[in-house]
C-alpha cells in the first residue's frame, strides 16, 4: 500500500468571546515524533521551500494571514491554500514543496520529525527530484 506523500490535516478549533484556542498534542496522535518547531515567512514575490527532503516530514500550520503551496508528490503537482489556523499540510519525506503568493501578514509554524540536517537532507533540483 503506497503511503499519501501529502494532505491536510485538521485540528481542533475552539472559539468564544475572549479569542481562539488550537491544540496540538505532541502524543501519538500527531503524524510524527517532532524534533524541532520553526517559524517561516515570505516577501512579496518571493519563493520559499522549493526542495524536497530525504527524511524530513514536515508539518505547516498557516497560523497568521494566508499562503499558497504548490505541492508535487512525484506522479502529480497540487496547488494548496494555508489559510485556516486549525488545518495543517503534512509533507512527508520525498515530496517537492513550495510556498508563494504570502499576504503580508502570513506566518508559517513548522514541526518537523528532524533536527536540522543541513543541506545535505534536501533535494534541491526539481529535475532530480522528478528523476528519482
Amino acid at each position: 500500500m503506497r503511503v499519501k506523500k501529502f494532505k491536510i490535516l485538521e485540528f481542533p478549533y475552539f472559539s468564544d468571546d475572549r479569542g481562539e484556542t488550537i491544540p496540538f498534542e505532541l502524543d501519538e496522535s500527531f503524524p510524527f515524533v517532532v524534533k524541532r518547531v520553526y517559524i517561516v515567512t515570505g516577501r512579496d514575490g518571493e519563493v520559499r521551500g522549493g526542495h524536497a527532503h530525504k527524511h524530513e516530514q514536515e508539518l505547516f500550520v498557516c497560523v497568521s494571514g494566508r499562503v499558497k503551496v504548490l505541492i508535487h508528490d512525484g506522479q502529480h503537482e497540487s496547488e494548496i491554500s494555508l489559510e485556516n489556523k486549525n488545518k495543517a499540510l503534512l509533507v512527508r519525506s520525498h515530496c517537492w514543496h513550495e510556498f508563494w503568493d504570502f499576504s503580508p501578514d502570513a506566518v508559517l509554524l513548522a514541526f518537523s520529525s528532524t533536527h536540522y540536517e543541513g543541506r545535505n537532507g534536501y533535494i534541491e533540483s526539481k529535475t532530480e527530484f522528478l528523476k528519482s
